[in-house]
């Protein structure tokens, strides 16, 4: 079911993923009096009530998207059928909360703004075909007003994070510090170009090292017929070692050993093996500062910008909490995890 209202605020490009984060804390602990919502809704927030004709749209988006999935949709009553109910009505109370602080906010989404990214979205999945895109939501199982408000919330969810995020900034000196502490992020490790045969036990390693060293015996022969490494025995046993990415017995001696040397068996926890240095080893490198630090600069920023929206949010929850009201049998039963966000 997660995947269903997910699938629901992703459809029209447009959430940020940031609010599926800041959303899987919860709705917090609000007030389950009915006599501070209407009859005919599941929650109050603020001055925006929540109808139940929306709850009910949420469910039957679920119901269809079960069917789709040749699903048969929850029992109600059954846990899974109110883990649903209790997602519907977060989202639409994480929905009107939004609305409430974007009123605050003075952020206000006109239809003509609906519209352009109804057009944008038309034109970028569609070819420009309304059609094709009233196809789209009827497979879905929704109507264009819905689609409409989806488009309208996702609006209103860009426009908060845009208002809250404007000043973050991320300075010259905080790449430079982050570049320098995480140097190994931009390294690529030193390889050495190798061939190895693995076997079981150390008596036959030791047998094949005599013949491999001292008799000239042919690798391509011997790694096809005995070694136990699916990857390299058909290559003759050769194999590019990456240093950091190799058990490390094996990578001690590789990158130990003499050019054309042949190592003395040695043991992993795969089994014995036979090892030959086919060249030298090949240094590795470490990304310029310069070629790294508008990347390095967008990941700071969108870190920053997460934490203060997730701040923000949190902030906002905390001071809608005693204007949030649910009906009697639809207040969530528990926080919902971070983890199923």
């Amino acid at each position: 079911m997660n995947g269903a209202f997910s699938m629901k605020r992703s459809l029209f490009a447009g959430v940020l993923i940031v609010f599926a984060a800041v959303f899987a804390v919860g709705c917090g602990t609000s007030s389950d009096d009915a006599g501070d919502v209407p009859a005919d809704s599941v929650a109050v927030v603020g001055d925006k009530t929540i109808k139940k004709s929306e709850f009910d749209d949420l469910v039957s988006y679920a119901k269809h998207s079960y069917s789709a999935q040749k699903k048969p949709f929850p029992k109600t009553g059954t846990q899974e059928y109110k883990q649903i109910r209790d997602q519907a009505v977060r989202f639409l109370v994480q929905r009107a909360q939004f609305e409430v602080k974007a009123d605050d906010l003075d952020i206000d989404v006109s239809d003509a703004a609906v519209d352009k990214r109804i057009d944008e979205y038309i034109k970028e999945r569609h070819k420009g075909s309304k059609e094709k895109f009233r196809d789209e939501l009827k497979a879905q199982g929704l109507t264009e007003d819905q689609a409409r408000e989806i488009i309208r919330a996702n609006l209103i969810q860009e426009a908060i994070y845009n208002k809250v995020t404007s000043e973050v900034k991320v300075s010259d000196e905080d790449i430079r510090s982050y570049y320098d502490k995480n140097k190994a992020q931009y390294a690529t490790p030193e390889t050495r170009l190798v061939r190895h045969v693995l076997v079981k036990n150390k008596a036959q390693a030791d047998q094949l090292y005599q013949q491999l060293k001292d008799k000239g015996a042919d690798w391509t022969a011997i790694a096809k017929r005995y070694s136990q490494d699916p990857g390299s025995k058909n290559k003759g046993g050769r194999y590019n070692a990456t240093k950091g990415q190799l058990l490390p017995q094996f990578e001690q001696v590789a990158f130990s050993i003499e050019t054309n040397q042949v190592a003395k068996p040695v043991k992993t926890q795969a089994g014995w093996h036979v090892i030959q240095a086919l060249a030298p080893i090949k240094k590795g490198a470490t990304t310029p500062f310069k070629q790294v630090k508008e990347a390095i600069r967008q990941q700071l920023l969108q870190e920053q910008k997460s934490k203060k929206m997730e701040k923000w949010a949190a902030d906002m929850r905390k001071d809608l909490e005693n204007d949030t009201a649910y009906q009697v049998g639809y207040k969530p039963t528990a926080p919902q995890s971070a983890a199923t966000g």
